[in-house]
């Protein structure tokens, strides 16, 4: 017979047990330690670095943007965190909306123009004497 605290913790909404442990947070890793792991993977030999990836819980592509953060010479110079990006100002947001509004009939007009000169231009080619008269005969068989 079991007891009721005998009987795993559940949620309030009845279904899983509660999970004991905490959320996992984001690694966070400092420049040096991006630098110096860049460098070793690239002096190690070709069948030791994915042991260095496994050594340390990482994929290739951390790699890879750590090598071309410090190509940019954007590793090592700034802080380890990100910086918040810069909002624009409202009256560059608006501009910048404005601006998308505008280029769509610009471009539309554009074409138009373009697909009416060479309609016209057809036009004017159809119209054209061919050089042929009405009293030319075609040629005769013989």
């Amino acid at each position: 017979m079991s007891t009721p605290s005998d009987k795993p913790p559940r949620h309030s909404s009845g279904g899983t047990p509660a999970d004991p442990a905490a959320r996992p947070s984001r690694r966070r890793s400092t420049a040096e330690y991006e630098l110096a792991l860049v460098a070793e993977y690239e002096n190690a030999p070709n069948g030791e670095k994915g042991a260095i990836l496994r050594r340390e819980g990482l994929y290739s592509s951390h790699v890879i943007e750590w090598t071309r953060a410090r190509d940019a010479s954007r590793l090592g110079d700034g802080p380890a965190e990100p910086t918040e990006p810069t909002r624009k100002p409202a009256e560059q947001i608006e501009l910048d909306r404005s601006r998308r509004q505008n280029a769509k009939p610009t471009s539309d007009l554009a074409k138009t123009r373009m697909a009416l000169d060479i309609t016209g231009k057809a036009h004017a080619l159809v119209e054209e004497p061919s050089g042929s008269t009405d009293e030319d005969r075609p040629p005769t068989r013989s």
